[in-house]
């Protein structure tokens, strides 16, 4: 049967050592790519070790009397083989590597014992002493590989190993070794809680030497920056000062032409409303390499903050993105207001506060009813959130009464109702 429960393995590792004594194992990496694997067991210990096998380029093989849907979607997807049943000696024949991890410690012990006599490594996952090999605590981090092995200490190696890549991913710890090469990086920062920028933004902007930021750009992601990084303001304010698109476009090339690794640092992602492609054309023109990182956008994140699902099973079953810099009536607007007016799912307007009356009115015309659930998120996911419920006729005057500003997302249709107490069936 297969093991699915991972408790059981760590708990029976951890009564057999001791945290006083050494690590008697031999760290190494193993070169399995298009070599053969032999997984016996498909419960959820299996599931937990099969993604990095295949990342690997393991010819992996799983033998088990039933397998989670994970590990048959996997199978299903290609990426292994599945054999639905009990394993049997010479199941490793042709292997490189084995891993027994059913939950029963005789057929994990004679898996165990045919790897030794085929002199083939195994790792048994019940009990890590009892194999001979022990998987470590591992993580892939800008083309290294880490590994921890603490005596078969399980949560231990796990905790070490999460604390490295912590560190590293935050700048504390640096691998100065690495050259860093001109270019630029688009990085979405996020819709403004610094801890929702991805990992592999906050690793680029670490290894910046110029930042070109946006307004919406998580502030306290620029405090962590060293002090020798130059720092340029690019700032759009709705309605007041903006940094010209063509000098942040300059500043991207002449910095990379410098030198220097150049981070454009942008709020929620850059392809969404932020003019990341004009960036990335101008200076794939000038010959500059760039990276893209996409960012949480924000008309997904800032609804779900406020605890709206921008679609839900059974009420919608689209949502559209609208940018509200400009008027319905205006001659540079794309949007067809009617035609968005019939739809039945969720609107997201950005930058819609100082126009709301007209996209209400616009909406309504064209056939949302009056009373459609309308709410208003402003400064989204950070401390200072406020939300404001509505509905379609009412919203534009709320949004006067209350005072909301920029930066705001607009929710329009049924969901704009829900709240996070919906989820506990009051709704």
């Amino acid at each position: 049967m297969p093991n699915t429960s991972d408790h059981t393995a760590d708990q029976a590792v951890s009564e057999t050592a001791s945290p006083n004594e050494g690590d008697p194992n031999y760290l190494v990496g193993l070169d399995l790519d298009g070599r053969r694997v032999v997984v016996v067991g498909g419960g959820t210990v299996a599931q937990r070790r099969l993604g990095l096998l295949i990342a690997s380029g393991a010819d992996v093989h799983v033998i088990s009397r039933e397998v989670t849907p994970a590990v048959e979607g996997m199978a299903t997807s290609g990426q292994l083989t599945v054999t639905l049943r009990p394993y049997a000696d010479g199941d490793l024949d042709g292997a490189w590597y084995a891993i027994a991890c059913t939950d029963e410690p005789a057929t994990n012990a004679a898996v165990v014992e045919e790897a030794t006599r085929r002199r083939i490594f195994c790792v048994r996952a019940d009990n890590a002493r009892l194999g001979t090999a022990v998987t470590p605590a591992t993580a892939r981090y800008d083309g290294m590989t880490l590994g921890v092995l603490a005596g078969g200490q399980h949560r231990r190696s796990a905790a070490v190993r999460n604390a490295l890549l912590e560190a590293l991913q935050s700048g504390v710890v640096t691998d100065d070794s690495t050259p860093i090469t001109p270019g630029v990086a688009l990085v979405g920062g996020g819709p403004g809680d610094p801890d929702l920028i991805t990992v592999r933004g906050r690793r680029l902007l670490g290894r910046a030497n110029l930042v070109v930021a946006d307004r919406l750009a998580p502030p306290e992601l620029l405090a962590e920056l060293g002090p020798d990084v130059e720092v340029i303001d690019a700032a759009k304010i709705p309605y007041g000062r903006a940094m010209a698109q063509d000098a942040i476009n300059a500043a991207l090339i002449e910095g990379a032409k410098a030198g220097k690794f150049v981070v454009r640092l942008k709020g929620g992602d850059p392809y969404v409303f932020g003019r990341g492609f004009e960036e990335l054309e101008a200076c794939v023109d000038a010959g500059i390499p760039v990276t893209v990182v996409p960012g949480i956008t924000s008309p997904i994140s800032v609804p779900a903050a406020a605890g709206i699902p921008v679609t839900h099973r059974g009420v919608t079953h689209e949502f559209v993105v609208v940018s509200g810099h400009v008027a319905p009536d205006h001659p540079d607007s794309l949007v067809d207001w009617p035609a968005l007016a019939r739809l039945r799912g969720t609107i997201v307007l950005m930058m819609a506060v100082e126009r709301i009356e007209q996209f209400a009115t616009v909406l309504i015309a064209g056939g949302r009813p009056e009373t459609t659930p309308a709410t208003v998120i402003q400064e989204g996911t950070m401390r200072n959130q406020r939300v404001l419920r509505a509905d379609l006729g009412t919203v534009a005057a709320r949004v006067r009464e209350e005072g909301i500003r920029p930066p705001a997302i607009v929710v329009i249709g049924p969901t704009a109702g829900f709240s996070a107490d919906d989820a506990t069936g009051s709704r």
